[in-house]
């Protein structure tokens, strides 16, 4: 299904209808139904030769590994596809483990993660992610606002997970739990909070119910801790593909740093790439845009003199 919904927000983001991708899929000798487009952004079926993903990529006008980048990824139910391990991958557990890599310690996400009710994961997708990560004038993080805008993708979905890391101080025990606080909740509520060192991981359970189709917005604010590090950069991990995201720091009007950047990781592991650097505007904060991001981290780093 992340294919899927990665195909169906680039379709829907393109403003082609599927007789006009269909119709420039022929123009370049690639022979593909409108049946079948329809079955691949429904998660039906999927496609099998890469070369077509990467011609429907210059047509939607993704980024190239937007789409070619899910084929290796899991089948939904009812899909088949020849992949790394594809059998396996429809397990709970091996998604967690997948998610898990996007973290500096996987057996701690696990743990922290694995005592919530994730069952509704692969049903749900994030349309839109937009963060403020704002710092006080000591250079540390003092809040966290998020807005998400969700659809399902399944019947039955009720509740959304959400992970962040927290820093802790220097002097903090290695097993101790984060301290941050949880408000500023809109049209949701509070579910399960679980958390571990440096890890804090809670449900949010929605209005309402929702049925394939059908979306639903979720706004959050977590107050950080006080005495915590000095902070140097804000990443957020995705897992999934989402179709809009936002990020803006926010700096302390008496403590600007000299230069800004935005970077992508594959993995939490992997080196940072830079992706050029940020203008901090009057209002003492920059931020880094993308659409149709995939799996990695994604994130705004700074640098104070």
């Amino acid at each position: 299904m992340e294919f899927a919904g990665a195909l169906r927000q680039a379709i829907q983001g393109s403003g082609l209808t599927l007789e006009r991708i269909r119709h420039r899929l022929a123009r370049r000798g690639v022979s593909v139904s409108v049946a079948t487009l329809s079955y691949w952004q429904r998660g039906r079926s999927r496609p099998r030769s890469r070369p077509v993903v990467a011609a429907l990529e210059e047509i939607l006008q993704v980024p190239a590994g937007t789409l070619t980048g899910l084929l290796d990824e899991p089948p939904g139910p009812g899909g088949a596809v020849a992949g790394r391990g594809a059998a396996g991958w429809s397990d709970r557990a091996d998604r967690a483990r997948a998610a898990a890599d996007l973290w500096p310690d996987p057996e701690l996400y696990a743990r922290v993660v694995g005592q919530l009710d994730r069952s509704a994961d692969h049903r749900l997708e994030r349309l839109s992610a937009h963060d403020v990560y704002r710092l006080d004038a000591s250079r540390r993080p003092r809040s966290l606002s998020v807005r998400e805008v969700l659809r399902a993708i399944g019947d039955d979905v009720d509740r959304v997970v959400c992970v962040h890391p927290l820093a802790l101080p220097a002097d903090a025990p290695a097993d101790g739990a984060p301290r941050a606080d949880l408000t500023g909740l809109r049209y949701c509520r509070a579910g399960r909070i679980r958390a571990g060192a440096g890890l804090m991981a809670f449900e949010l359970v929605l209005d309402r119910v929702l049925a394939a189709g059908d979306t639903a917005v979720v706004e959050y604010e977590l107050v950080l801790p006080a005495d915590g590090p000095p902070a140097a950069d804000y990443r957020r991990r995705f897992h999934r593909p989402v179709r809009d995201y936002l990020s803006v720091v926010q700096f302390h009007q008496e403590m600007i740093p000299a230069r800004c950047y935005g970077f992508f990781q594959e993995t939490g592991g992997a080196p940072r790439e830079r992706l050029g650097e940020l203008w901090i505007g009057a209002s003492g904060s920059a931020h880094i845009a993308a659409g149709a991001v995939r799996r990695g981290v994604l994130g705004v780093e700074w640098e104070w003199d």
